[in-house]
């Protein structure tokens, strides 16, 4: 193999790539969202600088439970984490704090283009295969669950165009690889686009979450204080290109 041909490579191993080039393309990806109020100063924590808390409805974490079972080159999926909302330079965005996902490639191929705090989880979201009436969604690392929420079956139409404006907000990661000697090669603050959004439905409802205690996975460090909002919503959407807004290098 020429040394052209490995430059031409998109992702290792080279023979095979984990991943291929976008665009990711993701349709009827079925988010539900629980936003609630956490512990200020574990909050001031978690965000790195130079972002800041965008405080200006208190200390709230969204936390996502995401079906997606149809992408572009990721396959089928479903997600789970935290999001903080967050500032940059004055402007809102939303900061990735934690995802757990079911599937080795967009594992792969988000936290080594984008930076995405991906790792291995088995999350699950449906509906109530009893009551019929609540969704639920689990998150468990290894054999035990860290996570647990339900929301009420489309309690409430909320506006779509509402929704499709709030995802077309900024979005941080921090993208971190080492040296081969473990030293940072890269530190950056990656901010992604989403884009090409369609909002086919969206609900709110009444709500509950649970966050449990793991030593490898703790997610409970943004511990659930009172939950303040709900929204379900089915979309169609694109994942951009990132770019970087800080390198921490320089």
């Amino acid at each position: 193999m020429k040394k052209q041909e490995v430059l031409k490579a998109v992702s290792m191993p080279i023979y095979s790539p984990s991943y291929k080039k976008g665009p990711h393309i993701f349709r009827n990806r079925e988010f539900m969202i629980i936003s609630y109020e956490t512990d200020l100063e574990a909050l001031r924590q978690a965000v790195p600088e130079p972002l800041e808390l965008d405080l200006s409805n208190g200390p709230i974490v969204k936390y996502e439970f995401i079906k997606m079972p149809d992408c572009n080159e990721f396959g089928s999926y479903t997600e789970s984490g935290q999001v903080i909302p967050v500032l940059f330079n004055g402007r809102k965005g939303n900061y990735v704090h934690s995802m757990f996902l079911d599937d080795i490639c967009p594992i792969v191929g988000g936290r080594e283009v984008w930076g995405f705090p991906k790792k291995l989880g088995f999350p699950e979201f449906r509906v109530d295969s009893i009551s019929k009436d609540c969704y639920i969604g689990v998150l468990k690392y290894g054999e035990l669950e860290i996570a647990r929420a339900t929301m009420g079956y489309k309690f409430e139409a909320v506006d779509t165009e509402k929704v499709r404006k709030a995802m077309e907000c900024d979005n941080y990661l921090i993208k971190l690889i080492p040296d081969v000697d473990y030293e940072p090669k890269i530190c950056q603050l990656v901010n992604y686009p989403i884009e090409n959004v369609t909002v086919k439905e969206a609900w709110t409802g009444p709500a509950s979450l649970q966050l449990f205690d793991h030593a490898i996975a703790p997610i409970s460090k943004l511990p659930v204080r009172k939950v303040v909002g709900a929204l379900h919503f089915v979309s169609e959407l694109t994942l951009g290109k990132g770019k970087v807004d800080y390198d921490y290098m320089k």
